[in-house]
């Protein structure tokens, strides 16, 4: 992922928060600085709270770096668990850089981390089946590549990343289409179809049609049971709707080959950091 592409969203967050200043650090650095010269510095340690997988490390220190030159170095890799108490990483620079750019920085770090946590709970359940976690494209508007950034490094997949890079016929599709075989017709090519049944008279059509992928849409395990049973192998399934922590097993277990959760990207939780900070000896000028 190419993190310096996401300089303009880094910009309009750190816009959105500090607006015509930092009231409370310039008064504060103000008063503390007012004897010496040059600029306060700082460092900061950055301290998971809760057990976590890290994800967004790049994104947090790039904040940072669009204010202002600052040294870090990270103690885990992307996607690894860090557990609670335990100090991530560690940031020197400007005083006023860290309190401004601390806010921002996090919000990035513990959505993207909360992604990455929630779907690598999904990912352990499943692991002894062959079925997949997939992502989907209900995602935060303008956050999607991070998003789904975290996914992966929570060790789900990426479904498509939008409408350009992946044909799915869902419901209203067909409608225009007006039938399942014609919207297959109307959309086979180079690339990989995947069609959204309801219910079983839809998937066997969906099959004799020709279908590479179909999407069983809110069926019960039971029913994706049947449905793998009636498919014999002779397409991809995924299923998708109402699955959660609680039932995932038992989709998994049907034999199906993913499993597309929204939740993981529309409702994940934030999981916790902190940024400790004290003023650094050594004052440049």
């Amino acid at each position: 992922m190419d993190f310096l592409n996401l300089d303009p969203l880094l910009k309009q967050a750190l816009e959105e928060d500090l607006g015509r200043g930092d009231l409370t650090t310039e008064a504060i650095l103000e008063r503390a600085g007012a004897s010496r010269e040059g600029a306060i510095q700082a460092q900061a340690a950055v301290l998971a709270k809760e057990n976590l997988i890290l994800a967004g490390w790049p994104v947090f220190l790039r904040v940072f770096q669009l204010m202002d030159e600052i040294e870090a170095e990270v103690h885990f890799e992307e996607g690894a668990q860090v557990d609670r108490g335990t100090t991530v990483g560690r940031l020197q620079g400007k005083a006023s850089v860290l309190l401004q750019g601390e806010r921002v920085a996090l919000n990035f770090l513990q959505r993207m981390s909360g992604v990455a946590t929630l779907t690598q709970k999904y990912v352990q359940r499943v692991a002894h089946t062959q079925a997949k976690i997939l992502d989907t494209r209900k995602t935060t508007p303008l956050w999607r590549s991070l998003e789904k950034y975290a996914v992966r490094r929570g060790g789900g997949l990426n479904h498509r990343l939008g409408l350009y890079d992946g044909i799915l016929i869902k419901e209203n599709h067909v409608a225009m289409a007006g039938g399942i075989e014609a919207a297959l017709d109307a959309c086979r090519g180079p690339m990989e179809v995947e069609i959204e049944v309801r219910n079983f008279e839809e998937l066997s059509q969906a099959i004799d049609a020709g279908a590479e992928r179909v999407l069983l849409d809110n069926m019960s395990p039971q029913e994706v049971q049947k449905a793998v049973e009636i498919t014999k192998g002779r397409c991809v399934l995924e299923v998708s709707g109402g699955v959660h922590l609680g039932n995932v097993v038992d989709y998994a277990e049907t034999g199906v080959d993913f499993i597309s959760l929204g939740i993981l990207t529309h409702s994940s939780p934030s999981v916790d950091f902190s940024v400790l900070l004290h003023q650094y000896d050594d004052v440049k000028g």
